[in-house]
């Protein structure tokens, strides 16, 4: 078998071939979160269609929501340490291998418990991908090029979350039977990244297990070194509120078109949401170039805009004020999730690096899962006003807080 040297590995300066062959395999490293993030969020414009045929409530439909958070928390501090320390590619493609049943799940889902079940295998595969995926976007970019590794990383996350509920809107909107036909095309792309992946020039960096009796297949809630856990607190004090904004619009989104501005159509709602995911993208891009001090900073006041703005859609029943609040939230999301992203890749040491990012999901994707999910429980008992009124107001709340720990801190 030949050996893939790749250009971190060669010594003297990086040619431009290299730089070539790094900006390639950055490339493709970030197809395949891409791939998996656009399956994440495809379910969002089928909600309504689901939720009329089974007749569930908002408590489940934030229920079956969260499952792909549950998902995803119980892979994310496995994954990232067998990632860690086997190496990248034997743990990226079992996760492909369960986003393929998650789309087989909803293709063909005839109760509530097939749509819990194929939105856990989605959480478990991001889960994967967000840990070793993202983690292999910043291998093989190398030494030289972490930023814009991480930059690829998360653009390409919420690029696939964006374009995963735009195109099953469009497909819902026009097509007669759509369910099918958006997760076979979903299938398909899973496989090329699995292709990818089986052909990426990944290489892993073992952990020196053997020197200290550590089995390499024992597992432990993952952790990271003392030196670099302000860091994770500070980003994931951040990316925390955002995700959870943008996730109660993916979660409720649709059902306060629905009840409460009369919107109906599900392309309104995949547009919704994937303008809310270029939002996100927009933002990494303008704010690469500023200090991940600025971009926390910026990302607390968008956030608390979005909860200000989803008060404002509620009380005046207008969906303009909705809309605006979707995109600021991707806003939030977007430049919390490139600050904490890019911390890690500059102060934690590549081999505690997936663990570090798993860290990271983990903190944000609790907030992220619970409070929509209670939320929903809230608008079943309360009505929607008091329930999503609620939300709000925790999370504005959480935002403060978010930006005072911020200013105490050094980025």
């Amino acid at each position: 078998m030949n050996t893939v040297i790749l250009p971190s590995q060669r010594s003297g300066p990086p040619t431009c071939e290299d730089a070539s062959s790094s900006g390639r395999s950055i490339l493709l490293a970030s197809g395949v979160i891409t791939a998996v993030f656009v399956l994440s969020n495809s379910a969002t414009p089928l909600y309504m269609l689901w939720q009329h045929r089974f007749g569930f409530s908002s408590g489940t439909l934030t229920a079956i929501f969260a499952a792909y958070i549950v998902g995803l928390l119980v892979t994310l501090p496995v994954a990232g340490q067998l990632s860690d320390r086997l190496g990248r590619r034997p743990v990226l493609l079992p996760g492909l291998v369960s986003a393929l049943v998650a789309c087989a799940l909803f293709a063909t889902a005839g109760s509530i418990s097939a749509l819990l079940a194929g939105r856990f295998l989605t959480g478990a595969a991001v889960g994967v991908i967000v840990s070793a995926g993202m983690t292999a976007v910043v291998d093989v970019g190398g030494h030289t090029r972490k930023r814009q590794a991480s930059l690829a990383a998360s653009v390409a996350m919420v690029i696939g979350a964006g374009l995963g509920p735009l195109g099953a809107g469009m497909v819902a909107q026009w097509a007669h039977s759509p369910i099918p036909i958006i997760f076979a095309i979903e299938a398909a792309l899973v496989v090329l990244a699995a292709v990818v992946v089986a052909t990426l020039p990944l290489r892993r960096h073992p952990r020196p297990c053997a020197a200290t009796g550590m089995d390499r297949f024992a597992l432990r809630l993952p952790t990271i070194p003392t030196a670099n856990r302000a860091h994770l607190i500070q980003g994931a004090a951040v990316f925390a509120p955002g995700l959870t904004a943008t996730s109660f619009v993916l979660a409720l989104g649709p059902s306060l078109l629905s009840r409460l501005l009369g919107v109906t159509s599900p392309l309104v709602a995949g547009l919704t949401a994937c303008a809310m995911f270029l939002t996100a993208t927009g933002v990494q891009f303008a704010g690469r170039g500023v200090s991940v001090r600025a971009m926390f900073f910026l990302s607390c006041t968008a956030t608390a805009g979005a909860m200000v703005g989803l008060l404002g859609a509620i009380y005046f029943s207008n969906p303009v004020l909705l809309v605006a609040a979707a995109i600021l939230a991707g806003a939030g999301q977007g430049l919390g999730q490139l600050g904490g992203l890019t911390l890690i890749s500059l102060h934690v040491p590549e081999t505690r690096r997936a663990e570090a990012i798993s860290l990271l999901n983990m903190g944000a994707y609790v907030s992220a899962g619970v409070l929509p999910m209670l939320s929903g429980l809230a608008i079943d008992t309360f009505g929607l006003r008091g329930g999503a009124t609620t939300f709000a107001g925790v999370l504005l709340c959480s935002v403060a807080f978010s930006a005072l720990h911020v200013a105490r801190q050094k980025a």
